[in-house]
């Protein structure tokens, strides 16, 4: 059975944004829509649908490792601060818009609280990471197949 790490990140995370924001359970906050995810950044996201994007990309990674905290997440999703003249430098994501995702998904219950800080993925949140995983990588294999009896009848016509 393919789990998160034999599907590629990309494909796994637009996957579960999809799903999470299908189910409906995910709450969004009312700030979404104005915010910036890091000082570094001039505008907010274009992107309607970043804070479920946000949310498989910080679900996927917390299943990739034991534990991780919030400043990992922010220093994970940081990027580099513009300074004019001077060499730029990295600077951390917000850790407000981290820290709201993963209280989000623990309410749905995909992450769990760590008694000594951090956060980890839960039984429930592991199964459906899986379950996605291995939806993706059905959804690549009939592609594939597609692909492959097009490019079939192709030949027999020339």
């Amino acid at each position: 059975m393919p789990g998160v790490r034999d599907v590629s990140a990309d494909a796994f995370i637009t996957e579960y944004a999809s799903h999470l924001k299908r189910s409906g359970k995910l709450e969004v906050p009312n700030w979404v829509d104005i915010s910036k995810t890091g000082c570094f950044k001039e505008q907010g996201p274009y992107d309607p649908d970043w804070y479920y994007v946000r949310a498989a990309a910080i679900a996927r990674h917390v299943y990739l490792r034991k534990k991780v905290g919030v400043g990992a997440l922010a220093k994970l999703h940081g990027g580099p601060q513009r300074r004019g003249v001077r060499p730029p430098r990295h600077r951390d994501a917000s850790t407000q818009v981290q820290r709201k995702i993963c209280q989000s998904l623990e309410k749905i219950g995909v992450l769990e609280l760590l008694p000594d800080g951090g956060r980890r993925i839960s039984q429930d949140g592991t199964r459906d990471l899986d379950r996605i995983a291995t939806a993706v990588v059905e959804k690549q294999r009939e592609e594939e197949g597609e692909e492959e009896e097009e490019g079939g009848e192709e030949e027999e016509e020339e």
